[in-house]
């Protein structure tokens, strides 16, 4: 799975992040996904192109962090990694 933002680099450069998926046949029918790297991240859809639209808003909010709920000092600083 290769999620893309644009725009939100310095630079103003393409950011890609490269994680691997394990896609499953549904026994109900579909499909259903996890991403190994994101403990508990998983999904699932109707279609492929569902379950990999799915995936990339499971990745999002899987990695996404809500810093109003970490208690942060005024010595400590926030930055972004980029990969």
């Amino acid at each position: 799975m290769l999620i893309k933002k644009k725009g939100s680099h310095q630079n103003h450069q393409d950011i890609t992040m490269k994680l691997k998926v394990i896609i499953h046949q549904a026994e109900e029918g579909g499909f259903w996904a996890e991403i190994p790297a994101i403990l508990g991240c998983a999904t699932q859809g109707d279609t492929m192109e569902e379950l990999l639209t799915n995936l990339h808003d499971a990745a999002e909010a899987c990695l996404s962090v809500d810093l109003e709920n970490i208690e942060i000092s005024e010595n400590d600083r926030i930055s972004e990694l980029v990969l």
